[in-house]
């Protein structure tokens, strides 16, 4: 008998299936959302109108986030930016309970690329689980509108001051 525990291993085109099915499954839900549903453009992620600034979603088999990532090549702009974000700190946390995760150097897992992040988290979930989804697109929705939203307040002193 087989241990419950032990995590499926997909193929390569398993797992792009699954990673095309969740995104495609979240793009619907973004569609039907009130909040979302007058939007021409769902979300800003990379058109943040502020060259290195880009906001994220990630999913792993043991979390999904909302990301403000930083990720100007140039590392003292880099983190310029972070501390100018630092010094809004209280504008960016606006409507987070629990703040966010502040990180001045994560090194990306697909890429190498340094950037500095600020995120919150959603544990205990996988994405691989479809039962997991409708938490994940809930939190989702939610966390990024408000991270935008919050950006949007800053974003012409990070434009500004970092160039």
């Amino acid at each position: 008998m087989l241990n419950q525990n032990i995590i499926n291993m997909y193929s390569i085109e398993e797992a792009k299936k699954l990673r095309l099915e969740f995104w495609g499954q979240f793009g619907k839900r973004c569609e039907i959302h009130p909040s979302l549903r007058e939007r021409k453009k769902k979300w800003m992620l990379h058109r943040t109108k502020t060259r290195g600034v880009a906001l994220r979603f990630e999913a792993s088999r043991s979390d999904a986030k909302v990301i403000l990532e930083l990720s100007h090549k140039n590392e003292d702009k880099r983190l310029k930016a972070y501390e100018i974000l630092e010094n809004y700190k209280v504008v960016i946390e606006d409507g987070f309970p629990d703040g966010l995760i502040w990180e001045f150097f994560h090194q990306r897992e697909d890429s190498g690329q340094e950037v500095a992040r600020i995120y919150t988290v959603l544990n205990n979930v996988n994405y691989h689980r479809r039962t997991d989804w409708p938490d994940i697109y809930n939190f989702f929705i939610e966390n990024m509108l408000r991270l935008e939203e919050n950006f949007l307040m800053v974003r012409d002193v990070l434009k500004e001051e970092v160039g």
